[in-house]
Formats: structure tokens, sequence, C-alpha cells
């Protein structure tokens, strides 16, 4: 009788998220054209930026929050099951090859380990234990910052993150597409983006999948332009790993400097193919070397380097 009465009482939980709603003009559209189906799930989508803008002033505070602990060494964790953690994986693993972070700076956390990432592991998000002991291996401290993702806002991985976070005194969010969500109220700063029902009842990985991808590439990337990662728009910190990102480098310090390709080349050569102080040795008119001391003085910042070389 308990379980029947847990699922009773989790399926009536469930009926009050906006998430799981059902639409009934959406109940026969199985049966429409594969175009009209297409048609409609597209303009779904479209509403999405229009909900994460509305979230905006709490994305910038958070943001401000994440850059100024990790200024001074402190990493930024995401935790999630099944769809938001994936997505926290993701935008944790494209920030060493676009910013040229150690891989430990940003770090996904997923329900059930590495294996969820392409399997389901039952039972895994009902875990706040779980969610605690992956935090503990990673040793948390202050200058950290733990985001719980859920697009229900009540997924107890999550939400059990963000509680055993605050508790070490880390910086938390949580990023919920629930309003009033038990995430966001356990966190430091609180972003519910509601994008509505999803165009098949309770999938998450749509609408509110796409809303959190949004957010998380707010949080990282303007984290990062933050900490001096960029120079205006460009990627200074990208690490050229493969032929694609090598010519990418090349166009950087082109852009950047204006710089002929034999005066790129001797930059690059010069400074170990590191773009940021090619960039400086160029426009600063200082060796490799010298371009190197004056990043490691000025926290990486490009501009401050810049005009530490003109001074």
């Amino acid at each position: 009788m308990t379980s029947m009465s847990n699922h009773g009482d989790l399926r009536a939980e469930l009926e009050t998220l906006t998430t799981e709603a059902f639409r009934p003009e959406l109940s026969e559209i199985d049966r429409l054209p594969t175009l009209e189906i297409a048609r409609l799930m597209n303009g779904e989508d479209t509403t999405v930026p229009a909900a994460v803008a509305a979230q905006l002033t709490h994305i910038a505070s958070a943001i401000d929050g994440i850059a100024e602990r990790m200024s001074r060494g402190g990493r930024l964790i995401y935790a999630g099951a099944g769809t938001a953690g994936r997505l926290g994986i993701l935008d944790a693993s494209e920030c060493p090859p676009t910013f040229n972070t150690d891989p430990s700076r940003v770090v996904g956390l997923i329900a059930g380990g590495p294996d969820a990432v392409v399997t389901s592991i039952e039972g895994a998000e009902d875990s706040r234990e779980l969610a605690a002991a992956d935090l503990d291996a990673l040793a948390l401290t202050t200058d950290d910052t733990v985001v719980g993702v859920s697009a229900s806002g009540r997924t107890p991985y999550a939400v059990g993150a963000v509680e055993h976070a605050r508790k070490q005194g880390a910086l938390t969010i949580g990023l919920s597409c629930n309003a009033d969500s038990a995430l966001a109220s356990a966190a430091d700063h609180g972003i519910e983006v509601v994008v509505g029902p999803e165009l098949l009842t309770g999938s998450t990985r749509l609408k509110s999948g796409t809303a959190q991808k949004l957010v998380l590439n707010m949080l990282s990337t303007i984290t990062m332009i933050r900490l001096g990662k960029t120079y205006g728009n460009l990627m200074v910190d990208v690490r050229a790993s493969n032929e694609k990102l090598r010519a990418r480098s090349r166009r950087i310090v082109e852009l950047a400097t204006g710089a002929s390709d034999e005066e790129i080349e001797r930059a690059l050569a010069a400074t170990d193919g590191e773009v940021k102080n090619a960039i400086l040795t160029i426009l600063g008119g200082v060796d490799g070397p010298s371009a190197a001391r004056l990043l490691e003085e000025s926290g990486g910042h490009l501009r401050a380097a810049l005009a530490a070389s003109a001074g």
C-alpha cells in the first residue's frame, strides 16, 4: 500500500507542474501530416527565448557570482539527472577546447555516473544522498559554484546537490522550468524559465531542454568573458588541438591584429601556438617570454596585458 500511496502522491505532484501539463488540443497530433507536426514543434520552440529573457536579471546576477569565485580558483559544477545532467556534461566538456580551461574547472555531474549519459540508470535521480556523495568526491570549497538543473524543479538529485553544496558554503544556483520550484528556493540564485507544457506530455527534453541549454550557454560563456578568456568576441584562449582549430587560431590572430600571414606564423611560433600570447607580441611589440609574463601578471586578461605593455 505504501508504494501505491507514494505513486499517488507523486502523480498528484506531477499534475501540478507546468512541464507535465496535458494539452488536449494536441491529442490527435499523431494523425497530422509530418510537415504540420514539424510546424507545430517549430512554433513551440520559438517561445523558448522569450521565457529565458524573462530571467535575464537572475541569470546575470548568478554569472557575476560564478565569475567572482572562479577568479579565485573556484569551479563551476553542474548537477542533474537525465537530460538535465547530460546538458551539464555537454556544456562542461566544451569549455576546455573553447576556452582552454583545465577539465577540472567546469564539471558535469549526472545521477548514476558516466554510464547514465547513454543509459537510463533507474532510481539514481531519486537519491539526494548520491548527489551529496558525488559532490563530496570533488571536495567542495567556498569558491565553488554548484548549479542544480532540473526541468521539474523537484528532482531529488538536483535539489540534494544544491542543499548539500549550500551547507558546504559553495555558491548555489537552481535552474528549473517550473515556477515556485523546490530547486530554486533551495539555491542562492533561482532561475525559473517557464516554457509551458511540452508538445509530448512531460517530454522535458524538448522546450525545457532547449531552455536549459540556452541558460547553460550563458552561464559558462559569459563567465569566461568576465574571466578574460575572450578579447572582444574572439576566442583568444581556444586550444588548437586539430587542423580546424589551428586554422581558427590563425584567423583569430589576424582578426585581432590585421597582421600579415608571415607575421602571424612568426608570432605563433614564438608563443608555442598560444593565440592570446601571439596577439600580445604583435600588438604590444613584445617577445614571447615577455608576453607570457605580462599575461600572467594581468590574470590572463589580454586588454590589461596590452595596457601594461604600452605603459
